[in-house]
């Protein structure tokens, strides 16, 4: 793959860049979030909840507390 981009490692990318957005509306309530995460396909979504979770445990718990229904919002 010389040269080439693997497809894989451009949508970890966009989904890394998806969490930065998502942990910023964490700020603004579980709602912010939620209205967020609407606008992804499921595959990203649970992308985003993963890379939060990866970063930030703490701000992954905090969410997933605040929100315990957010599997939910996944499908």
């Amino acid at each position: 793959m010389d040269g080439q981009v693997d497809p894989c490692d451009s949508w970890w990318q966009q989904v890394k860049n998806y969490a930065t957005l998502a942990m910023e509306r964490v700020a603004c309530g579980v709602e912010a979030v939620k209205q967020f995460l609407s606008t992804l396909s499921s595959d990203e979504r649970w992308g985003v909840m993963m890379a939060i979770d990866e970063r930030s445990p703490q701000m992954f718990e905090e969410l997933t507390a605040a929100a315990p229904d957010w599997i939910k919002w996944m499908g």
